[in-house]
């Protein structure tokens, strides 16, 4: 059985970053969309990402970037991964991947069985898929909301190797989702904070031990 992937989100800041990496987490990452309360500038983000070079995989939030913001991120920020969390089309997804010289992670936003049909199309363009609650009519964020979709949904679903959970987990109900799903990677932010955008380092160390408690209970 293979190893859970945990992937710590929207860190903004030094010791929240220290936190989420010395508690073993295997991704970390950076928002850059100003209108979240989780965004970083490029500063900011340049900074962190070298922190954590060698540590653990980094990955750049972008939501609709254009060709000019994806390059300055990317130097600025020389990330593992790109995750693109907007309404970026299979061929926008494409470009991205070619365009960055990055692997792709795709979120995608769940609310019904229906919303998994869009799976496979991107399948073929992404590295990796992430699958989070789609957000309410009207919302101003496209993802952090913290809710959660229903995990029955992805009952007997195809979904490709490496596919992310996300949406509305917390240190006390991952390990339920990893159990109902039976995914092997998640991604938390909203609930690893005490409000939006400021991370607790206590609730990250929990979460990463909870995923990792579930992973030692399906290997026994």
């Amino acid at each position: 059985m293979s190893a859970i992937a945990i992937k710590i989100c929207g860190l903004s800041t030094g010791p929240t970053l220290g936190a989420a990496l010395d508690a073993g987490a295997d991704l970390v990452g950076f928002v850059h969309f100003r209108r979240s309360p989780r965004h970083v500038d490029l500063a900011v983000a340049s900074d962190l990402s070298e922190r954590a070079r060698g540590r653990a995989q980094r990955v750049v939030l972008l939501v609709d970037p254009d060709d000019a913001l994806l390059a300055a991120v990317v130097a600025a920020t020389d990330p593992d991964w790109v995750q693109l969390h907007g309404r970026e089309t299979p061929e926008r997804v494409a470009a991205i991947r070619h365009l960055s010289g990055r692997p792709v992670m795709k979120a995608l936003g769940i609310a019904t069985r229906a919303d998994l049909s869009a799976v496979q199309t991107y399948a073929d363009v992404a590295d990796r898929l992430l699958l989070d609650a789609k957000a309410p009519l009207g919302a101003a964020l496209p993802g952090g909301n913290g809710h959660a979709f229903d995990w029955d949904l992805l009952s007997g679903a195809l979904l490709p190797e490496g596919t992310m959970l996300s949406g509305g987990l917390t240190p006390e109900t991952v390990g339920a989702a990893l159990a109902r799903t039976g995914l092997r990677a998640v991604d938390v932010s909203s609930g690893v904070e005490n409000r939006p955008g400021e991370k607790d380092p206590g609730r990250i160390a929990a979460f990463i031990a909870a995923a990792r408690a579930r992973c030692t209970v399906v290997a026994a």
